[in-house]
């Protein structure tokens, strides 16, 4: 017993002492606290890490401003449009596999698109459709350049009130918003219909492939599109500029139905639904860092990922995209409509995850992103 008591005390000791260490480490967080001080910013967790390891988790700020509810490094977060790349991940695995080809045509795997029109005239009397020069690829759908919509006329007044099979169907029955490959146009109805391709070819449903073939093997214990009631305490409130634009206030989020745990009235959205901490966004980063793999474990193979973390927009068109994925010279990542972000920077062989949720920023709360960046380059960058 005496034996157990002292082994309990040393656990207890080292767990304080790395507290503390971690806490007099912190590089991120003091150049960050003057934006919380200022109103100017809520709360944030911020990760760096590199192929092997976190470099620096840390939390400042408040979960939830009037109850002085602190952020903490487990805190969860909507991360909106940083679901896509995900989304594009899920979908190279059937890639990989064999079982899909990105230059294929989306009536290939969905038969509902045939036939599918572009739009080239529409007055209030009067629509003119033509048949597109080519119909739209896998490519397409996953780098924006379909003519895909945002979204469809029905999904209202929520992006996530249809099953992922009726929202794909909206989409097949509406016409393209310009011909194939000649516009970047971003579209949550490209990325959730990826999503759906993944279900008809895997004979999963996309939720169920997610967790078990990349959230579950890669430890991304808190990715969800349904936070429990668990996850929900952990859930950071989203904060804009009050009227006045000299502090914050609190706001839901629009795109999505409430409560966020029911499964019963939401439904996935592949495009832009899901929560997660920093920690799970930094795990999948890392793997992707790796070549497509973490922890001795390959996911992806190095030509997936170099596909999907490449410009696939095409040499005619300015902006770069690969599959779920902005792209830029040696970094690529994706930010989220509530101000999170994420980004590897290949040169560097840093990860950076920026967790917050914003709607805009009174003061100088928009540079606060900026300050991180900078603090963990010099910090952490090679």
């Amino acid at each position: 017993m005496r034996n157990v008591c002292r082994l309990s005390l040393t656990l207890f000791v080292f767990s304080l002492i790395t507290h503390i260490a971690q806490a007099d480490d912190a590089r991120i967080a003091p150049v960050l606290q003057p934006f919380v001080d200022s109103h100017s910013l809520a709360g944030a967790v911020t990760l760096v890490a590199n192929k092997d390891k976190v470099l620096s988790l840390e939390a400042v700020g408040y979960a939830d401003v009037a109850a002085k509810k602190p952020m903490k490094a487990d805190s969860l977060f909507w991360i909106a449009s940083m679901s896509k790349p995900i989304t594009g991940a899920a979908l190279m695995l059937l890639v990989d596999e064999g079982k899909v080809n990105v230059d294929d045509p989306v009536e290939k795997y969905l038969p509902e698109f045939r036939g599918q029109m572009v739009q080239v005239y529409q007055d209030d009397s009067t629509r003119l459709l033509k048949r597109p020069k080519h119909p739209i690829t896998v490519k397409n759908v996953l780098s924006h350049t379909s003519g895909l919509p945002f979204a469809s006329s029905v999904e209202q007044p929520t992006l996530d009130r249809l099953p992922l099979r009726e929202a794909v169907l909206s989409y097949a029955l509406t016409p393209l918003k310009h011909e194939p490959d000649s516009k970047y146009d971003y579209s949550n109805a490209g990325i959730n219909t990826a999503g759906r391709i993944i279900e008809v070819v895997s004979g999963m449903s996309y939720e169920q492939f997610l967790e078990e073939r990349l959230f579950k093997p890669l430890g991304m214990k808190d990715t969800t599109f349904w936070p429990n009631e668990e996850q929900t305490s952990r859930l950071a409130k989203s904060y804009r500029p009050n009227a006045a634009k000299n502090d914050l206030e609190e706001f839901p989020i629009g795109q999505l139905q409430y409560p966020l745990s029911d499964r019963s009235r939401r439904y996935p959205m592949p495009a832009g639904g899901y929560f997660a901490t920093a920690g799970d966004v930094g795990r999948f980063c890392q793997m992707l860092l790796n070549g497509g793999t973490l922890d001795g474990r390959r996911y992806l193979s190095e030509a997936a990922v170099k596909q999907m973390t490449s410009k696939q927009t095409g040499d005619a068109l300015k902006d770069g995209y690969g599959f779920g994925f902005s792209t830029g010279g040696t970094t690529f990542g994706h930010g989220g409509a509530h101000s999170t972000n994420m980004t590897v920077d290949t040169q560097r062989g840093l990860v950076t995850v920026w967790m917050v949720q914003h709607g805009g920023y009174p003061g100088d709360g928009g540079n606060a992103q900026g300050a991180f960046n900078k603090a963990a380059v010099e910090a952490f960058g090679k």
